[in-house]
């Protein structure tokens, strides 16, 4: 019999909902119903019941199983062993191969290894379409989010970006993940592409749009949605895709026949596919 599962953490939330039978997963955290934090698809978490990261809220469930993060408070996660349930503590997956480990051993956990093959299987096609041309040379890109935090390697998220034919640029500068990199520094040594990772907060987003960034040459700003950044499961695809397109456009621009500076808030086009403009002088802003 398939053990019933609460999930407590927004990344085993989205790969629980894809390998697990109907009715099997009894809820996710409720940082999935929160479109600042969630790393699955709204309509989709609304499928599932949300709970707290309470003791007696998981309890009153009845799962058999309860995963949650590695960063889970010992104290819960030995009153939650205490009160006869099953605890795994997954940690965020640090590149791809750890990632499909993860897909795998949940799907394990919830007995449909073949929903798990499928998931991976996925994530695998979409490194295989992502993948640069043989003997290109990585664009040296740097992923900046809100606050000027960088994504340093050994993370997920720098991995994909080697993997889509990027080069991270933080890496290079020294940094390492959440590191620290003002925009002064962005300007007088810019990378090719910067993936500005904005906030729905917005305040500290100033600096992503700042007007400074329009007056740096041959530098191309590619929105980035923070839901694809720490997670893996279904969002591998989906930030494989983004990097890809961003990619592409590079080989195989648009015409520079306009400018446009509109920042992360800006419109966007509503092409599924991306559209570059730039004007002599300038940045590009590329949405997707």
């Amino acid at each position: 019999m398939r053990p019933r599962i609460v999930s407590l953490n927004p990344c085993t939330d989205a790969v629980l909902a894809e390998v697990t039978s109907p009715g099997q997963l009894l809820a996710i955290s409720h940082y999935s119903h929160d479109p600042s934090a969630s790393s699955m698809d709204l309509a989709r978490a609304a499928q599932f019941a949300e709970v707290s990261d309470a003791v007696e809220d998981v309890v009153a469930l009845e799962p058999d199983v309860v995963v949650a993060s590695s960063y889970t408070p010992p104290a819960t996660a030995q009153a939650l062993r205490d009160m006869g349930l099953e605890v795994v503590l997954e940690p965020l997956p640090a590149d791809l191969p750890e990632a499909l480990a993860q897909v795998r051993r949940l799907a394990k956990l919830a007995g449909n290894r073949s929903e798990g093959e499928e998931l991976a299987g996925r994530m695998e096609a979409a490194v295989a379409r992502a993948k640069p041309p043989t003997g290109v040379r990585p664009v040296q890109a740097l992923l900046w989010e809100s606050g000027g935090i960088v994504a340093g390697d050994h993370t997920l998220i720098a991995d994909l970006m080697r993997r889509a034919g990027f080069a991270n640029a933080a890496a290079a500068r020294g940094l390492a993940q959440a590191d620290y990199l003002p925009l002064e520094r962005v300007v007088a040594d810019p990378p090719r592409v910067v993936f500005t990772v904005g906030s729905p907060a917005g305040e500290e987003d100033r600096m992503l749009r700042h007007p400074a960034l329009a007056k740096v040459r041959g530098m191309i700003r590619a929105p980035l949605d923070r839901s694809l950044i720490w997670c893996g499961g279904p969002t591998v695809p989906k930030a494989l895709a983004r990097f890809a397109q961003v990619r592409r456009s590079l080989d195989n621009p648009r015409p520079f026949d306009k400018l446009r500076v509109s920042g992360d808030g800006g419109n966007r086009t509503s092409s599924a596919h991306a559209e570059l403009v730039e004007a002599p002088g300038t940045t590009a802003d590329l949405h997707p």
